[in-house]
């Protein structure tokens, strides 16, 4: 982190830094009650410090060696209480190396392993100011994790050990029933990989707008703008207009207890700031499933279309969380990609050492949206377990079998989790 942006944060932090993550569309965060003094606020917040161990494993058709990283993430968090309507958050993440550390993680300079993307880092994850005292609305400024939606064009790329965070200032107004409406304007993204990366940070002009209504009896109906003008020339390709529109519900099905779930959604992306290339683009997803006594089945299919030779791009997203968790598609082909995907999930309603377990499994079949060929398929596993209110544990493995995109890759994941 340059020495600006540390200025910026402390000294938004001693303004009384920070805004509820509610507010962003981030996790929820209930504010600490009112304080008569700036120093009661700082002094009466709230802390929070979170681990998390990973072993890493990849083994990647094209390497001689496979790549194995231990690492382990701490943060530390505090929000202060409130002050003449502001409060505010500031949080510190730093990740280390225990033990073996075989991999390139983008900047360590072992280009003979295949990458997992995590860099050891110490940095300010979030550091950021919100003013609370207009009615139904939240004002907020500074850096900050923010998630939209279900991550698919903005989020925080959790999964790594270090957070996508942004420098930006926003607006949320909840004044009219069942209606929540956002406003952001970003100039700068923090990415995973750090500031020791050539692109580490994205300068930008970037302004998201979403709306989201949930009056209807049958679902939430979100309609967005990503507006993504890049600073540099390297990037040039990925500034983009995107508008869509997404509804996701769940309704019961008969009187079985089961419930019917579903999610479909549009957009279309087009060119936009020094972007070279011309083009119009667009993304579908349909998805439908069943859910019952704790088990739930979906099937689904999403393209990510392409034009003159330039494909759909969302590259502010959490990309682990779609396409594979092997991570192959983290930019789409030029060709475009189809991805028709089944889905099913257990968590046995239990008590006893089945409680809190949870066993995932997806099928992926790739192929190309023009052209028609096909790239490759995919199974990702998991088993996690709550183990109590403050730990976790987590098995997950992905196997991409390779047609004619990318290599075969076999990944596989061990994380242990504690929050206080």
């Amino acid at each position: 982190m340059g020495k600006k942006s540390i200025a910026l944060s402390l000294g938004l932090f001693i303004l009384g830094a920070g805004a509820a993550q509610a507010a962003t569309g981030s996790e929820e965060v209930e504010a600490p009650k009112t304080n008569t003094t700036l120093a009661e606020a700082i002094m009466g917040g709230k802390a929070n410090i979170n681990f998390r161990y990973r072993y890493e494993t990849v083994d990647q058709t094209g390497f001689t060696e496979d790549a194995t990283a231990s690492t382990v993430r701490i943060k530390l968090k505090y929000q202060t209480g409130d002050w003449r309507d502001f409060f505010g958050v500031i949080e510190f993440d730093n990740v280390s190396q225990v033990g073996i550390g075989d991999y390139n993680s983008t900047v360590n300079g072992k280009t003979q392993y295949p990458v997992i993307a995590d860099p050891l880092i110490t940095d300010i994850n979030q550091a950021y100011i919100a003013y609370k005292g207009i009615a139904d609305t939240v004002l907020i400024a500074g850096r900050t994790a923010l998630n939209f939606n279900n991550q698919r064009f903005v989020g925080t790329v959790g999964w790594r050990q270090n957070d996508q965070t942004w420098d930006m200032v926003g607006a949320v107004n909840q004044s009219i029933k069942d209606l929540k409406l956002t406003y952001g304007y970003v100039w700068n993204v923090n990415r995973i990989f750090g500031n020791d990366h050539p692109f580490g940070d994205l300068g930008t002009s970037t302004h998201i707008v979403n709306a989201e209504y949930e009056g209807f009896g049958f679902g939430k109906l979100t309609g967005y703008g990503l507006f993504i003008d890049l600073d540099d020339a390297p990037v040039y390709g990925l500034s983009s207009n995107t508008i869509g529109a997404r509804l996701e519900g769940k309704q019961d099905f008969g009187d079985s207890g089961a419930k019917f779930i579903y999610e479909l959604e549009f957009a279309s992306q087009s060119d936009a700031g020094n972007n070279p290339n011309s083009y119009t683009a667009n993304y579908t997803l349909v998805s439908a499933g069943l859910s019952a006594n704790g088990l739930t089945g979906k099937i689904g299919y999403e393209v990510l279309g392409a034009d003159n030779g330039v494909a759909f791009q969302t590259p502010l997203a959490t990309l682990h969380k779609f396409n594979g968790w092997a991570d192959k598609f983290l930019s789409t082909p030029g060709t475009g990609l189809k991805d028709t995907y089944v889905a099913f999930s257990w968590k046995p309603e239990v008590e006893g050492a089945m409680k809190g377990i949870k066993f995932d499994t997806i099928y992926h079949d790739f192929s190309a949206d023009s052209g028609g060929a096909d790239y490759g398929t995919e199974w990702d596993l998991q088993v996690s377990k709550k183990i109590s209110k403050n730990y976790y544990v987590a098995l997950k493995y992905a196997d991409y079998n390779a047609d004619s995109f990318a290599t075969d890759t076999k990944k596989m994941w061990l994380t242990i989790g504690a929050n206080f």
